[in-house]
């Protein structure tokens, strides 16, 4: 069993103590707090933190020693998971556990099978691009390609063992007979763990600077991991949520593959998480409970962003989590129906809030044209974004499209002298501004220039890529460990429409609300995005209830205005959503009916594909 002696870390074995309110350590760098093994149940009308999909009591296992139970018996153990993952910790319990069995067992590390890390350095070099650049290119690799095909096929159990265990990132790649468990991680607590040091890349011996870090995370790891993840998903025996590094939660995988197909034909809900920013605001810490009050701020809620999202299986009140890429793996088709070719595995529309109460501006920015999202970065779809207005306060702003008599050249100088000199300029000389007010839809095809101002709490709506943000001005701040935030201007030059400008923002880019269906106490309105979105979004306005198709489209909806509401599907399904929380109806569900469960008037937002 090998050990990587450059990472050195200590897990308390109540690591859970405090109801899971664990925060900084030497693991685990945030100040948020690890899921709770059990459910705290959220009163009515309150955002609930750690939403849950139920499935029938009896079906989640908690704890190592449960776990050997189960597998003790068998010869022949294949241990998987993804990157992030304490592998180190888990056999050193697993040894434990079968040596108080009187079982002996040998552990095989995959990882001694991987090509040496100057080899996979080399080989990842051109889809990580310029170092000194926050963005690559989503690579092609595939996990295979990380190891020594002959070094893997010598990797074979021994008859010296009552049972042999292969473990780590890619360990079914050795084929062995026997059963597979997958260690799955969520990517939050990922990067908590990156943050911290306590983890590496895959491939390599000794974590780095956390942004380097996230970069070769995103283009590199999860693409290879992601695939081989999908490859495997119909083998998996249990799967086992590694997020509690003393308290493993295990669901078998016929059981899982079940809850997965029950979600499809029905709602998820994602588990969101938060991140304070250097624009942050107040909005988030004063009505969303139970997050850690000892921050700066929040400034990000990713509501549905997810490549980066968990979903939760809640079963006897114990709660598994696991990355939102199997439900798609498994059923994009029940997911998003007629849009399922087009967009296969990838969920292509996301939610996310933008908290800038008492807060500061957002930066000035752009997103890329598709072309460039395409032949830049290998996505293949860009971020068409748009403002809803959830809340605002003090005559709040957002900044969007240019003046009429916009100087490219002149803007452009502006900005690499503001950058070069750190001297703040008037960037309303060349950027209009518009006040908002609640319910307001601002939209923000790709190429425009944009920003939040303070004092919002925006949701926006957008296309799911989300890192690709090419700031050009930010104020002359510094992010919250003191460092100059990255400007992208010669991104951005390449991406910006100059033409979208003047009495052209007011008519094109600021939806006009529209009633296409009303009925006695109910009525849908449109609110009519760009030609270049490729998501559409209306609003649902009703006092006791209203039936909705999904005419074979995914729908992504919240609750705007009022306590809560009631979803009913088509299947029989019933659960609450509360205020401000994001939930998806499946393509596959048909049908749902919404009931309101306050007297005023409740609103849900819907935004779906064209």
């Amino acid at each position: 069993m090998q050990n990587n002696k450059t990472l050195q870390i200590e897990i308390p074995d109540d690591e859970n103590h405090i109801d899971g309110k664990l925060q900084n350590t030497n693991w685990r760098k945030t100040q948020q707090y690890l899921i709770p093994v059990e459910k705290i149940e959220t009163p009515k009308g309150k955002y609930d933190i750690y939403p849950s999909f139920k499935i029938d009591d009896g079906k989640i296992v908690n704890g190592i020693s449960e776990l050997v139970d189960e597998i003790s018996k068998l010869k022949l153990i294949t241990i998987d998971g993804y990157i992030g993952v304490f592998w180190e910790i888990l056999t050193a319990k697993l040894l434990s556990e079968f040596t108080k069995r009187n079982i002996s067992v040998g552990f095989f590390d995959v990882k001694s099978a991987m090509k040496d890390e100057n080899e996979i350095n080399v080989m990842i070099k051109n889809d990580l691009g310029k170092s000194d650049s926050i963005f690559g290119k989503r690579t092609n690799l595939k996990l295979m390609d990380f190891f020594d095909k002959e070094k893997i096929s010598k990797i074979v159990p021994s008859n010296n063992f009552d049972v042999n265990i292969i473990y780590g990132c890619g360990s079914k790649l050795a084929n062995w007979e026997g059963i597979l468990l997958y260690l799955d991680l969520p990517k939050n607590e990922l990067q908590f763990r990156m943050r911290a040091q306590s983890i590496t890349n895959l491939g390599v011996n000794s974590p780095f600077d956390s942004q380097q870090m996230y970069k070769r995370f995103y283009f590199i790891d999860w693409i290879v991991l992601n695939e081989h993840k999908k490859n495997i998903l119909s083998k998996i025996d249990f799967i086992i949520d590694a997020q509690r590094p003393n308290q493993l939660l295990t669901l078998g995988g016929e059981d899982f593959r079940n809850a997965l197909n029950e979600m499809s034909k029905n709602y998820f809900r994602v588990r969101p998480w938060f991140e304070p920013g250097v624009w942050g605001g107040s909005w988030i810490k004063d009505n969303i409970h139970g997050l850690a009050k000892d921050v700066p701020n929040y400034a990000w809620s990713f509501e549905l962003i997810v490549p980066e999202n968990g979903i939760i299986i809640e079963s006897d009140k114990k709660l598994l989590e696991f990355s939102f890429d199997f439900l798609m793996f498994q059923e994009s088709k029940n997911i998003l129906g007629k849009h399922s070719e087009i967009y296969n595995e990838e969920f292509p529309i996301r939610f996310d809030f933008l908290d800038t109460f008492d807060g500061g501006n957002l930066s000035v920015q752009c997103h890329p044209r598709i072309e460039y999202i395409k032949n830049n970065f290998g996505e293949i779809i860009t971020q068409d974004e748009s403002y809803y207005i959830l809340d605002m306060k003090n005559n709040a702003k957002v900044y969007l499209g240019f003046q009429e008599n916009i100087n490219s050249t002149e803007f452009r100088t502006e900005l690499e002298k503001s950058f070069k000199d750190s001297n703040p300029i008037n960037i309303e000389k060349y950027v209009q501004t518009h006040e908002v007010k609640k319910h307001d839809l601002l939209l923000i095809p790709n190429g425009t220039i944009h920003g939040s101002g303070k004092d919002n709490l925006v949701l926006e709506i957008s296309n799911t890529p989300y890192i690709f943000t090419f700031k050009m001005y930010d104020w002359v701040r510094l992010d919250l460990n003191g460092k100059p935030r990255p400007i992208n201007i010669d991104h951005a030059f390449n991406n910006l429409y100059f033409e979208r400008k003047g009495k052209i923002v007011k008519d094109e880019l600021i939806a006009k609300p529209k009633i296409i269906s009303e009925g006695i106490d109910w009525k849908i309105v449109h609110l009519q995005t760009h030609k270049e979105h490729i998501y559409d979004v209306e609003r649902l306005e009703f006092f006791s209830n209203i039936n909705v198709e999904t005419n074979y489209r995914c729908n992504v909806c919240m609750l705007v205005e009022g306590e809560s509401i009631i979803l009913e599907t088509e299947n029989g399904m019933k659960t609450r959503f509360n205020y401000a929380e994001t939930f998806v109806i499946p393509a596959a569900a048909k049908s749902y009916k919404l009931f309101n469960e306050s007297e005023n008037e409740a609103k849900v937002v819907k935004a779906f594909l064209k």
